[in-house]
């Protein structure tokens, strides 16, 4: 049986190993989430150098290993400049490379790996102003792919239709625990009834943030958007506009659905995602307030 074989795959996270090598955590289609080495990689001259820098997309050749395989060959097929020359598409692309590492097995992941390469196509090309829009729509791309996505249109504990009313001071429960969007009527019955005995939801609500929270009609308008396989920008601004509003969505709402969607992908997920901290102090910039 041959000890090499052959994949396509995307570098998510690389680490220095010995004096030279990297040790690269890459997602291909065929066989999922792998571990590698790239021999010399980090020496000056290195034809794996750049073939092994993130986000790049290589045709490899690999060698079986004991405990790791080995990169013998890397011809680059796409690589994602955009993302590096701007430090909030970089940290959006590592944003979702997280997610993508809490989802991915061992098990071959051509659609997982597929949805990354959009997504991160769009993180790299999209207005300024829409790229927080873009990482909420591939946050929630990628919990769709696992299952999880929270329920939008319908009251996840009654199965009430839920359309948000847009104009005025509408609001709805959101509860992380229970799977997305509930009435308020709910969601005053799931607080009630929280003992104070459940010290594993208590130590979730350290961690992650609130289960359950109101949000408003906006909020809930644009989240039901983000299942949509595109956002739609209107022509007068870079941002999505709300279906059924004269206006479009200003960025402080995209902030409040993100965090939304972070907490719930944590919560899910089970690990907090380490570029939050930073995408809150890219987002906080003008450059990126409507």
């Amino acid at each position: 049986m041959s000890r090499t074989y052959k994949a396509t795959g995307i570098n998510l996270k690389a680490a220095p190993m010995g004096e030279t090598d990297r040790l690269m955590t890459i997602l291909t289609k065929e066989y999922g989430l792998l571990r590698a080495i790239a021999p010399g990689a980090r020496k000056h001259k290195s034809r794996l150098g750049g073939r092994s820098g993130l986000f790049v997309v290589n045709e490899l050749m690999l060698s079986k290993g004991k405990s790791l395989d080995k990169m013998i060959q890397a011809q680059t097929q796409q690589s994602f400049p955009g993302l590096s020359r701007d430090l909030a598409r970089l940290t959006a692309g590592q944003y979702l490379a997280e997610l993508v590492l809490c989802e991915a097995s061992e098990q071959p992941q051509e659609a997982l790996f597929e949805l990354l390469i959009a997504h991160l196509e769009r993180l790299e090309t999209a207005p300024t102003g829409a790229v927080l829009a873009c990482l909420a729509h591939g946050t929630f791309h990628i919990l769709a792919l696992a299952g999880v996505a929270p329920e939008l249109r319908y009251c996840c504990l009654s199965r009430t239709p839920i359309q948000p009313q847009l104009g005025g001071q509408w609001q709805v429960g959101f509860s992380i625990q229970a799977g997305g969007v509930i009435t308020l009527e709910q969601l005053e019955r799931l607080e009630n009834n929280a003992g104070p005995a459940d010290y594993d939801a208590a130590r979730r609500k350290r961690i992650y943030g609130s289960l359950t929270t109101t949000i408003g009609a906006s909020e809930l308008a644009l989240l039901q958007q983000l299942g949509q396989p595109e956002l739609v920008f209107t022509q007068a601004s870079s941002l999505p506009s709300i279906a059924g509003d004269r206006g479009t969505a200003p960025h402080s709402l995209w902030r409040r659905v993100e965090r939304l969607l972070r907490n719930y992908a944590q919560f899910h997920f089970d690990r907090p995602i380490r570029s939050a901290a930073l995408i809150d102090s890219c987002f906080a910039s003008s450059a990126y307030a409507s």
